[in-house]
């Protein structure tokens, strides 16, 4: 698989689900790597395990958790004053946290559980991040993607709706808008040295994934992604390798799926699509005038 030996000494890197699976293997290959690393998710036990493991395999002990729930804005907001107030840069953002299966039920915001994991609250995320990521360039935004946003269909009236969508609908749903969203914000950043790409980590094994899903479905699914699946281990070195070779400080609006450029959905080159699903998200999310960077 695709490495590489730059250092990031002096770096920060922010990498949410941080605590098992793909995250975690990010995480480890970052703080190899010399950087100071951030990992991120909601429970707290998972989080101190990781990052222990984490500082005695690297040896950097410049490695910290914060607990983030994407499920609630109120959390993501709280996460990133948090972020604000102890780190002075951030040079790699990655948002790699997303489920499947979830419950088909509305958060306490309002939203459809699956689109807030998967999309909503990194929107949100993302967007509180700009200024300190602005200050950092060069930087860079590395985004989860799926296979399964080539089927995916964006309805801004019900994209929230429940009962609506079968799990992989929603979960198609949910990866378009952040591949869309991608494409907005690498256009929009352009000018200030933030790069944004997105990666479709394909098929990973030993990782939690399936868990939430009916166990039939789980086994089946299970099956094939044991006969075809990468190991986490390689998908962690890929998603490390996009945040660290310099060759990213440049390329910007691109998607990658085996370490290798890879084609990206048809509706990324569509602005007006695009500048809409910005407005509407930023609404949805309840961007304040405090928050808002664009007015």
């Amino acid at each position: 698989m695709c490495d590489t030996n730059v250092r990031l000494d002096g770096k920060v890197a922010l990498i949410t689900g941080g605590s098992s699976g793909i995250g975690y293997e990010t995480a480890k290959n970052l703080a190899n790597k010399g950087a100071r690393v951030v990992i991120a998710s909601r429970n707290e036990t998972k989080l101190m395990r990781a990052r222990d493991k984490i500082e005695k395999i690297s040896g950097n002990r410049n490695v910290s958790y914060k607990l983030l729930d994407l499920a609630s804005l109120k959390s993501v907001r709280s996460f990133v004053s948090a972020t604000i107030n102890t780190e002075e840069r951030l040079d790699i953002l990655v948002n790699n946290a997303g489920a499947v299966g979830l419950s088909d039920r509305l958060t306490e915001d309002g939203l459809n559980l699956t689109m807030q994991v998967n999309f909503f609250g990194t929107f949100l995320l993302t967007y509180l991040l700009l200024p300190l990521l602005k200050s950092s360039a060069p930087s860079g935004i590395i985004n989860s993607s799926a296979s399964s946003m080539y089927v995916g269909h964006i309805d801004f009236e019900q994209w929230n709706d429940i009962e609506r969508y079968t799990p992989i609908e929603v979960l198609a749903n949910s990866k378009l808008a952040v591949t869309l969203f991608s494409a907005e914000l690498s256009a929009r950043l352009k000018e200030y040295g933030v790069t944004v790409n997105t990666y479709d980590p394909f098929v990973v094994k030993d990782t939690d994934i399936l868990d939430n899903l009916p166990s039939l479905l789980k086994n089946i699914t299970q099956l094939f992604v044991d006969i075809v699946g990468q190991p986490k281990e390689d998908v962690g070195r890929e998603i490390a390798y996009l945040a660290s070779d310099p060759q990213f400080e440049t390329i910007s609006g691109e998607h990658y799926k085996f370490c290798k450029k890879w084609i990206n959905h048809w509706l990324v080159d569509d602005r007006h699509l695009t500048r809409e699903l910005w407005d509407v998200s930023k609404k949805i999310v309840n961007i304040s005038t405090s928050e808002d960077r664009e007015t």
